[in-house]
């Protein structure tokens, strides 16, 4: 008797082709971001660092919601025109420290400024803080090395090599 075949249950890949569409383009016709250099910066980073980073971001974030809580109970506690203009007053000045630490930071990474040099930048503005930064930068950067090779450098005694030499002293010495 022959045997029958059985319908199979995999699922056959289809032959429908997916058209891309061109770099640079989004859905709408806007650029879209491309992704690969933050994967490079992911794969080149070690795990302890972004461990390190993710602990601190979360720490960051965990302190910003309890400053809104008390934000929050101070809003909710002002009866007067004056106490809600006192703590908005104070809430404007933390927004302003805020943003300030956030431009330096910015400036900072951009020039590769460690974090102590960050906040010894002056300026008010962008602009004043970048051209701080680029007068820094030139005093912490590492100097260049004089020569990139890795060792050996072939040209040294390429001169005076005698292949004939060498192969003489290797017979002398033996295997």
């Amino acid at each position: 008797m022959p045997e029958q075949e059985t319908p199979s249950t995999e699922e056959t890949p289809s032959t429908e082709t997916v058209e891309t569409p061109p770099a640079g383009n989004g859905p709408e016709g806007e650029q879209s971001t491309e992704e690969k250099p933050e994967e490079q910066t992911a794969e080149t980073v070690p795990a302890e660092v972004l461990r390190k980073q993710v602990t601190e971001a979360n720490a960051e974030a965990a302190n910003y919601r309890t400053k809104l809580r008390e934000t929050e109970a101070k809003l909710s506690a002002a009866k007067t025109v004056e106490e809600f203009e006192a703590a908005t007053s104070e809430l404007r000045g933390q927004i302003e420290a805020l943003e300030r630490q956030i431009l330096l930071k910015d400036v900072a990474a951009k020039f590769e400024l460690p974090a102590a040099l960050a906040k010894r930048l002056t300026g008010s503005t962008p602009a004043e803080l970048e051209a701080d930064a680029k007068e820094l930068q030139k005093l912490v950067s590492p100097a260049a090395p004089e020569t990139l090779s890795g060792g050996l450098n072939p040209d040294n005694g390429a001169d005076d090599f005698d292949p004939v030499k060498a192969a003489r002293a290797a017979r002398k010495r033996g295997y």
